[in-house]
């Protein structure tokens, strides 16, 4: 019986699925401090933007504008082949 409510606490009046309603939209970092460049001479900045494993932080999750990740996806490429940053962690 506890499961069938679980289930059903999701639905709308009319029996479908409710929409999941998000927080306020994250501003891209870039376009708010001006001050601020993706450079792939600055590893500190970009190490925000890259996961443990050494994968790139997708748009929706950091928050940056499409013109911006692709700079920042740029400038983290080239900061691997300068070996600023790892391609992947070094733990196993």
């Amino acid at each position: 019986m506890e499961r069938h409510r679980d289930r059903d606490r999701d639905r709308d009046e009319r029996g479908g699925m409710k929409r999941r309603t998000f927080g306020r939209r994250k501003a891209c970092r870039f376009c708010t401090d001006k001050e601020v460049k993706a450079d792939f001479k600055n590893p500190r900045l970009l190490s925000y933007f890259v996961t443990e494993r050494g994968r790139i932080i997708p748009r929706r999750i950091s928050g940056t504008c499409a013109l911006h990740q692709r700079d920042l996806t740029t400038a983290v490429k080239q900061a691997r082949v300068m070996a600023l940053l790892p391609f992947t962690s070094t733990q196993r």
